[in-house]
């Protein structure tokens, strides 16, 4: 069942693999904080949304209090939390798993100690785990916690001197590089998701473990890295995001314009919707896709012109749009941001019934609200 004119609370959230009931009509955009950075990352746990990126303020009533790119709130009532931890550069991907937020980025150091580019700390009060020391070579893009492992994807080629061809695994409990999770993919991962027994990656890459046939999007074993032979989808352009379900693999692409496409798990096309930008970020709650990018319209068909106008016909949908899970037709909803780069990030709690959305925006419905924004369905 699909709901038409559904509209969201302020605060969208990265991908899950959860599943809600059919969400209600939402009201407007909730009472959040701002941020004077980018929020690349979003994680929900219980009340709270977790968020990364490149800031070092929440703005809170008009006032700047100081958050070294990483921040919490009370989902429910959108008040700032004091869990501060601070890292010295980009958080570009907050994975949470038990009582552990996971990070991965461009920082050198957290909380004031050395950890390059990967580091654990604590739910409850933000402290250093001493787990996740290593030195790793390349930047880490994406990060997924599923089966006991931290699975990261990037632009990696070694972590501890030990050569990685742009994925690499480590342990969730000791830390420790996963010695036999070791596949290959000849370019850069922009995304990981876990669902159904299979690890999925996404990005520019052509080939997965010297394969070819497997472009931009595949499944991997989560033990031994196997490529799953059966899904092979290939779409024609860059995948920047997944959101996987049950029975469906959701992606967001570049490309001429841009697209959010479904997937079964064999690896057939349902659906794809067209932009006239690029899809940077994806979600699921019930029955609707949450599409965040720097597009301003979709398209009516498939065909794109000129930098990827909409060559017959479009709906507005500055930034973010919300799709049939289902059939994939273009739902009601709007909730225009604005900037070039717009929407980077999504994330959804079905407990909670909220979408939460970061990025690079100043604007949502008509309204300052920077960077960050969450919606209740």
């Amino acid at each position: 069942m699909t709901y038409r004119g559904k509209t969201l609370v302020a605060g969208l959230v990265l991908s899950s693999s959860v599943v809600c009931a059919s969400p209600a009509h939402a009201q407007d955009s909730d009472v959040m904080p701002s941020f004077n950075g980018a929020v690349l990352s979003i994680a929900y746990a219980k009340n709270v949304v977790y968020v990364g990126g490149d800031f070092t303020a929440a703005i809170v009533n008009g006032k700047p209090v100081a958050r070294g790119r990483l921040a919490a709130m009370d989902a429910r009532t959108g008040a700032l939390l004091p869990w501060a931890p601070v890292a010295d550069g980009r958080v570009k991907a907050l994975v949470v798993s038990g009582s552990s937020a996971y990070l991965a980025g461009d920082f050198t150091t957290v909380g004031g100690q050395k950890r390059d580019s990967l580091a654990r700390v604590d739910l409850a009060d933000g402290a250093l785990h001493s787990t996740f020391k290593h030195a790793v070579s390349g930047r880490p893009m994406a990060a997924f916690a599923a089966h006991g492992r931290l699975y990261v994807g990037g632009t990696i080629t070694a972590v501890d001197g030990q050569p990685r061809t742009r994925l690499a695994a480590f342990s969730l409990s000791s830390g420790k590089l996963d010695a036999g999770w070791r596949p290959t993919a000849d370019d850069q991962v922009e995304t990981i998701a876990a669902g159904g027994g299979r690890i999925y990656v996404g990005g520019k890459f052509h080939k997965i473990n010297g394969l070819p046939g497997y472009d931009r999007l595949a499944a991997l074993d989560p033990a031994g890295a196997a490529v799953v032979a059966g899904f092979k989808p290939r779409p024609p352009v860059i995948t920047y995001a997944l959101a996987v379900t049950g029975d469906a693999v959701f992606s967001a692409h570049g490309g001429q314009g841009g697209r959010v496409s479904r997937y079964t798990p064999d690896g057939a096309l349902k659906w794809s919707a067209t932009f006239d930008g690029d899809a940077q970020a994806v979600t699921v709650l019930g029955d609707s896709v949450y599409a965040g990018g720097h597009f301003d319209r979709a398209c009516s068909t498939a065909r794109t012109g000129s930098q990827g106008a909409c060559v017959d016909g479009s709906d507005n949908r500055i930034k973010l749009a919300a799709l049939s899970a289902a059939d994939g037709h273009l739902l009601d909803w709007t909730a225009d941001a604005n900037g070039v780069e717009g929407v980077l990030a999504l994330a959804g709690s079905a407990k909670l019934g909220k979408v939460g959305m970061g990025g690079a925006f100043t604007t949502v419905e008509g309204r300052q609200q920077k960077r960050f924004a969450q919606f209740s369905a």
